[in-house]
């Protein structure tokens, strides 16, 4: 997996996860918007055919009226080791 040394996980001095079962794990979150319900699922189901993702999670919105995309799909995922340092 490629390193990007400038990013970086914020955490406390004080803070500490050496518990093995409850370790922090980063994670990302992308966000796919549409003004009908399937469009942020097939953008979606796009975006991680093309990519070497493992989906941890999601999350589903709607925005109150008015709003432009009414509705919002939260995609929460790791990048997968690809063997690469």
């Amino acid at each position: 997996m490629r390193s990007e040394p400038d990013l970086h996980l914020m955490v406390p001095d004080d803070f500490d996860d050496s518990d093995a079962e409850s370790q922090v794990h980063p994670m990302a979150r992308k966000m796919f918007f549409g003004s009908i319900m399937a469009e942020p699922f097939e953008a979606a189901s796009t975006w991680i055919a093309a990519h070497d993702i493992r989906v941890i999670d999601t999350a589903w919105e709607i925005a109150p009226a008015g709003e432009e995309f009414a509705y919002v799909l939260s995609l929460y995922f790791t990048f997968e080791d690809d063997g690469r340092d």
